[in-house]
């Protein structure tokens, strides 16, 4: 008779949802007239006209995008 082996799955223990930390940004400059790569940027930051505000996550990569454009905004913690 063939033995049977038991696969037994690990599974990762849940992790705690944080209150993740967040960045309001403001733009209050206009982007027309600036480098492509920063108009993608503040498109792609979410931003649309002057003194439109977003919150956005505080990550590494959105901070990046902040310090390239921080000319245009106005940032609150």
């Amino acid at each position: 008779m063939a033995e049977e082996k038991k696969v037994v799955k690990k599974v990762a223990p849940k992790k705690t949802v944080t209150k993740k930390s967040t960045v309001s940004v403001t733009l209050v400059k206009s982007f027309y007239g600036r480098l492509p790569s920063h108009r993608a940027t503040v498109t792609g930051l979410g931003l649309k006209r002057i003194n439109h505000t977003v919150e956005l996550v505080d990550t590494p990569e959105v901070r990046g995008m902040i310090n390239k454009i921080s000319y245009l905004l106005k940032i609150e913690d």
